[in-house]
């Protein structure tokens, strides 16, 4: 199922969600995907948060860290899906990000899987198993990197997923066992209704500084950044 809103949708931004379906149909169109994926439209969520507005919080001290920056001036936090396409096209750029201001911004990743995505929750549930044993960002970008060949299918998908976990060396008895444990889903659901009560329309959503921002280009992206941290 595709990610964005279909083009006779009345929502604010159509023209942008048009851009990204046209960025994302064309073979060499990724830029223009990540240029225009950042106003953060996508699939629509459930509106079925238990977090009210008053104790949503934009990141919390368990939040996984993408990069930490060893002089931190701001922080930017994703709220993702692993399988929208979107978020797959935003991917490259967010690492950049990382890189590009390792020193001065910290990255934070958050789940917040769309119900029109069947194995979304799997995936973040892998995901959240692997970070248990340390290794979140190499089980997140695993998701990225084999996107096409596990999304948008009924077919129960953790099979693939703890292979992924026997890649990366895991333990995987402690993996199934985190897998297991209903706790691993509700710190998911936990990520996702501080989304929704943060007014998080779609993924990926971004955050600096605690404010939701919508840049048009890459451009804005990194000029708000500059901002935020005092270039």
């Amino acid at each position: 199922m595709p990610t964005q809103a279909p083009p006779t949708s009345t929502k604010t931004g159509l023209s942008l969600q048009n851009r990204i379906v046209i960025g994302l149909l064309a073979a060499a169109a990724l830029v223009v995907a990540l240029v225009v994926i950042l106003g953060n439209l996508g699939d629509e969520p459930s509106r079925t948060a238990d977090a009210t507005g008053a104790d949503a919080q934009v990141v919390r001290a368990d939040s996984h860290r993408l990069s930490q920056a060893t002089d931190e001036k701001a922080v930017l936090v994703e709220f993702l899906d692993f399988e929208c396409e979107s978020c797959l096209a935003a991917y490259p750029l967010v690492e950049d990000l990382s890189e590009e201001y390792r020193e001065n911004l910290t990255v934070v990743s958050r789940y917040f899987p769309l119900p029109g995505h069947p194995n979304s929750e799997t995936a973040a549930v892998a995901v959240e198993a692997a970070a248990q044993q340390g290794r979140f960002k190499e089980m997140h970008a695993r998701m990225y990197e084999t996107q096409t060949e596990w999304s948008h299918t009924d077919q129960d998908r953790s099979p693939v997923f703890r292979g992924y976990a026997e890649e990366l060396g895991l333990d995987l008895a402690a993996y199934d066992a985190a897998v297991a444990d209903p706790a691993t889903m509700e710190r998911i659901t936990r990520d996702k209704n501080d989304g929704l009560a943060l007014d998080v329309q779609g993924t990926p959503t971004f955050f600096l500084e605690g404010r939701k921002i919508q840049p048009a280009s890459e451009e804005e992206f990194r000029r708000l950044i500059d901002t935020a941290i005092g270039r």
